[in-house]
């Protein structure tokens, strides 16, 4: 059976804030990144939500992390599972603007992360289903300017990982 790590980007909604009010930032994509190995985006831009309403992705990816093939993402697992020092936020969703059309001299802009810690799902034994995660302003690790819904099903995977390190 191939071991896997199964993303779903349902939805973003924005609150108040500096993004809501800025003109430059119009269409919105989310990127999702395990560590440095893999960043995965919603292959659509949507037009940024207005009061109260949400945007809708829709997106699902998998990361497979078999043996066989997928060694560095299993060992950076491994190491979520066994190293406490590790920042538990192993996987960050970045709300990034993507400039329109006609202004492609703007650069994407990160306007927001969000974050899953993998070590907590093992902890808890619980993916993570449908749930609402606060995005952080880019500018401003402290200010909350949405949340994403998302859904992370890993847990298999980590156990799996788990009886590995116990077995080594």
């Amino acid at each position: 059976e191939v071991e896997k790590i199964r993303i779903k980007i349902t939805s973003l909604g924005l609150t108040e804030s500096r993004i809501t009010s800025d003109e430059t930032i119009q269409q919105l994509f989310v990127e999702c990144r395990l560590n440095n190995f893999l960043a995965e985006e919603t292959p659509l831009s949507l037009p940024k939500p207005t009061g109260g309403q949400r945007i809708h992705y829709n997106y699902s990816t998998v990361i497979n992390v078999d043996k066989a093939d997928n060694h560095a993402e299993r060992e950076y697992l491994k190491s979520i599972l066994l190293k406490p020092d590790l920042p538990a936020y192993s996987l960050k969703f970045t709300v990034v603007s993507d400039p329109p059309e006609d202004e492609q001299d703007l650069e994407c802009e990160d306007i927001g992360f969000a974050y899953v810690s993998l070590k907590e799902i093992f902890q808890k034994q619980r993916d993570v289903i449908e749930q609402d995660i606060d995005v952080f302003d880019s500018q401003d690790a402290s200010a909350v300017i949405g949340n994403l819904t998302v859904t992370v099903e890993a847990l298999h995977a980590l156990r799996s990982v788990h009886e590995e390190c116990r077995n080594d």
